[in-house]
């Protein structure tokens, strides 16, 4: 057996086909969690996860409940395989699915809560659209400097939003503000280094999402949090999470606050994890894992072939009818 931690994406992590599979081979398990997620929410989010349309898929009101609940199918059927992790952590909108699997949120809860946040951020979107880049092969400290060089001689916002690794930090913030920032990144003439605009709903992690943050609040406080029962590391200050009442602040502050995923991985391998598991679709966060710790074995679960890879090497046993 290995000392394990499970780390759940965020947007962007997204796909058509996602979870089908998993209903499939484990209809008793996974089925009933995207029917209910059908009638929480009002309308059939298993089909967009599964059949599309893909532009759809992709809004992010849609693509964060979607994310949310693919992850949520592949942790389910990953727990009747491996061990618990000793510690678990989740980048932006994953922080949600940690949440559940340390027993802080009831699972249907935290659906509401997710949407929710998709809703007030395509919200800000709308009335303030934004943009968000990736800055690749740059320090984060050269990032922070660029950002406060924008703000003070143009005015306009920019600010990081997620430190993803020692040369990956992305900038969140205006339209102007990312421009300008990629303007002055791209004036460094550094080696290798480029901004990569990503593609997304809102100016997600930046000052611009205060306007909705006291609306959220009022979401969080009518939910019930409860202490975890696995050890948590909360994105916004990277330590861990030990009363109920400080995840809900954390993802308060999360709405407009910096992911501090590197620092955060770093707070997780302190628990002597052996070996990293990003449960949910895609592998953004397998390759974060494998460049910041390459010492230290990385996997992907998002499907069911994956899955049982994962669990073969961890030391789970399949039970005969959950093979499907």
């Amino acid at each position: 057996m290995t000392s394990t931690a499970f780390l759940f994406p965020g947007q962007g992590s997204q796909r058509v086909g996602m979870g089908h599979d998993l209903a499939q081979a484990y209809p008793d398990l996974v089925a009933p969690l995207f029917r209910t997620a059908d009638e929480v929410l009002g309308f059939e989010l298993s089909q967009l996860c599964w059949h599309g349309p893909e532009d759809r898929l992709a809004r992010t009101d849609i693509t964060q409940p979607a994310i949310f609940v693919a992850s949520l199918a592949a942790y389910r059927v990953l727990a009747e395989l491996v061990p618990a992790p000793v510690v678990v952590a989740g980048h932006s909108l994953g922080e949600y699915t940690a949440l559940v699997a340390a027993g802080v949120l009831e699972w249907t809860d935290a659906l509401r809560l997710v949407r929710r946040r998709g809703e007030l951020m395509a919200r800000v979107n709308e009335s303030n659209p934004g943009a968000m880049a990736a800055a690749l092969g740059l320090s984060s400290d050269t990032v922070e400097r660029l950002c406060a060089e924008v703000r003070d001689q143009t005015g306009a916002v920019v600010e990081v939003a997620n430190y993803n690794a020692e040369d990956q930090t992305v900038v969140s913030g205006s339209e102007a503000g990312v421009i300008e920032f990629t303007t002055r990144a791209t004036r460094l003439g550094v080696e290798g280094a480029k901004v990569k605009r990503l593609a997304v709903g809102a100016p997600f992690h930046s000052s611009m999402m205060a306007p909705v943050e006291a609306e959220f609040a009022a979401d969080l406080a009518g939910v019930r949090f409860a202490d975890p029962v696995i050890p948590l590391v909360a994105n916004v200050t990277a330590a861990q999470v030990r009363t109920g009442e400080q995840a809900r602040a954390g993802l308060r502050a999360q709405l407009a606050g910096s992911v501090r995923w590197s620092q955060s991985l770093c707070t997780v391998r302190e628990f002597g994890v052996e070996t990293f598991v990003e449960v949910g679709p895609g592998r953004v966060l397998t390759g974060l894992c494998k460049r910041a710790y390459p010492e230290v074995a990385s996997y992907s679960a998002g499907d069911r072939r994956r899955i049982r890879a994962v669990a073969e090497e961890v030391g789970g046993v399949f039970p005969a009818e959950a093979v499907g």
